[in-house]
C-alpha cells in the first residue's frame, strides 16, 4: 500500500476521532447549559418572590408594632385614671374616717354616696368586718378583695394586649430576616452559575453548577417553609 494512502487514512480517522469529540463535548455543554438556564429561570422567580415576601412581613411587623405602641399608651391612659379614682376614692374614705370621729353620721353619708360604685361596694364589705373593734380587719376599702377598679382592669388587658401583638410583630421580623437570608442564598446561586459558565473545564464547570443548584434546592426547600402574607 503506497505511504501516501496510508497518511490519507490516518488523517480521515483522526479527523473522525475528532468530530467524535466535538460532538460529546457539544452534548455536556448542552446538558450543563440547559441544566443553568432552569437554575437560573428558577431563581430569578424565587429571588423576586423572596424579596416581596420580605417587604410584606417588614410591613407587617411595622403595623403590629404600631398597634402594641397605641394599646401600650391606652394601658397608660386607663392605669392613670384607675390612680387617680383610687386616690380621690382614698381622699374621700379619709375625710369619711374624720367624720366617723366626730360622730357626724350625715357628713359619713355624704362622703359615702361620693365613693365610685366599685369602690363604694368594697366599703360595706369593709364595714362588715367589724373594722374599727376588730384590729385583724383590713385598713380600708382598697384591700379588700372586692375591690375592682375597671380602669386598672382595662390597663391590665390592654398590657396584655400589647405583649401578644409585640410578640407577633416580632415574630413577622424574624420570617421577614429568614426571607432576606434566602434572598441572599439565591443570589449566591445566580454568583455561582455565572462563574461556572467561565469555566472551560468540564469538570470545574459541572462541579460548580451542581454546588448552585444544590444551594438553588435547599433555599426552595426552605422557601417554601416559610409562612407567607
Amino acid at each position: 500500500m503506497p505511504e501516501g494512502h496510508n497518511v490519507e487514512i490516518s488523517h480521515k480517522l483522526s479527523e473522525k476521532d475528532e468530530a467524535g469529540k466535538e460532538k460529546r463535548k457539544a452534548r455536556w455543554e448542552v446538558a450543563v447549559e440547559v441544566a443553568e438556564v432552569l437554575v437560573l429561570a428558577i431563581v430569578a422567580i424565587a429571588t423576586a418572590w423572596s424579596g416581596y415576601q420580605a417587604a410584606r412581613w417588614d410591613g407587617e411587623q411595622a403595623v403590629l408594632y404600631g398597634h402594641a405602641s397605641a394599646d401600650r399608651f391606652r394601658a397608660d391612659a386607663a392605669s392613670t385614671l384607675g390612680g387617680q379614682e383610687l386616690s380621690a376614692d382614698a381622699a374621700m374614705f379619709t375625710a369619711y374616717l374624720q367624720a366617723h370621729s366626730a360622730g357626724n353620721s350625715k357628713l359619713e353619708a355624704f362622703y359615702i354616696r361620693r365613693f365610685t360604685p366599685d369602690y363604694q361596694a368594697a366599703f360595706f364589705a369593709w364595714l362588715k368586718t367589724d373594722p374599727f373593734t376588730n384590729a385583724a380587719a383590713p385598713p380600708g376599702p382598697g384591700y379588700m378583695p372586692q375591690y375592682r377598679n375597671p380602669s386598672f382592669a382595662s390597663a391590665d388587658r390592654l398590657n396584655a394586649l400589647a405583649e401578644a401583638t409585640f410578640d407577633q410583630g416580632t415574630a413577622a421580623d424574624e420570617t421577614a430576616n429568614r426571607y432576606v437570608r434566602d434572598t441572599v442564598l439565591f443570589a449566591s446561586v445566580l454568583f455561582l452559575v455565572a462563574i461556572a459558565q467561565r469555566f472551560k473545564l468540564r469538570s470545574v464547570r459541572v462541579a460548580t453548577t451542581t454546588v448552585a443548584m444544590g444551594v438553588a434546592a435547599f433555599t426552595t426547600f426552605a422557601l417554601l417553609t416559610l409562612p407567607r402574607r
